[in-house]
């Protein structure tokens, strides 16, 4: 009888979707930077617009999702336990940075289309990396 929670060797796999999750990861830490430290007179005015509206948690959500999520990443690829934790606060603060996308009116009204599939996009992604971790811990390839 096979027990698929019992440890298993580590898939041939692993390692090159670890290392994606890490880049994806960066990816995201060099948007947030690019986006803290943007000279809001050197934006178009729809984007000057959405970047006033932001709410302060917003700009916190999104920090915590992306470095959060990259320690997450890197710890997964040194495949310990602590990468699953840590990558389900990425998700959660991946929802909460779209959040305001639905509920914040002047951003709700400076979005466009590619903005909302490219939120989809993220948070399906950082979902995607969290299951990796929950599937990776209950195939025993995490200490």
């Amino acid at each position: 009888m096979h027990d698929q929670y019992a440890p298993q060797p580590v898939a041939g796999w692993f390692k090159f979707a670890a290392w994606a999750s890490v880049l994806f990861m960066l990816i995201g830490c060099a948007g947030y930077l690019a986006s803290v430290f943007a000279d809001p007179s050197s934006l178009p005015v729809d984007q000057r617009n959405l970047m006033a509206a932001r709410p302060i948690w917003m700009i916190a959500a999104y920090a915590i999702a992306v470095w959060v999520g990259l320690a997450g990443s890197v710890l997964l690829l040194m495949r310990k336990k602590a990468a699953e934790p840590l990558l389900l606060v990425s998700l959660i603060g991946a929802v909460l940075t779209f959040l305001p996308y639905a509920i914040v009116p002047g951003i709700r009204d400076n979005i466009t289309t590619n903005d909302i599939a490219v939120a989809l996009v993220v948070v399906a992604i950082t979902w995607t990396i969290f299951w990796f971790a929950r599937h990776s811990r209950q195939r025993g390839w995490l200490r």
